[in-house]
């Protein structure tokens, strides 16, 4: 994976990293922005996000939460409970709004990923 062409734009960097993440896996708004090399940009990784719906190829949002495992983004799919039927349908359990066993499913661009 090559996320240093400077003709990407920020979002489509998020993009083509969100596609990567494994069915079953989650990974957090923090640990893209530090892998795409703007740490401390998650906020900026929720927007995209938010945006990530009609672009094509699709971009799995629904597996990004925030750095303590909750759905905080799902308000911004379709119906407020999207999200979690989105992660149950791929293995994972919610309660709550929480990821059980959140750091089992955690997946780290940063030691996933070599290039």
């Amino acid at each position: 994976m090559k996320l240093e062409n400077t003709n990407q734009s920020f979002f489509d960097k998020v993009y083509e990293l969100v596609r990567l993440i494994p069915a079953g896996k989650v990974t957090t708004y923090g640990d893209i922005a530090e892998f795409i090399g703007s740490k401390g940009s998650a906020r900026m990784v929720g927007w995209a996000m938010n945006a990530s719906h009609s672009v094509f190829p699709p971009v799995p949002a629904h597996r990004v939460v925030n750095r303590n495992g909750l759905l905080t983004g799902k308000m911004h799919f379709q119906t407020p409970d999207l999200m979690q039927k989105l992660l149950e349908a791929e293995g994972l359990m919610i309660v709550e709004d929480r990821i059980i066993n959140f750091k089992e499913k955690h997946w780290i661009p940063v030691k996933e990923i070599k290039y």
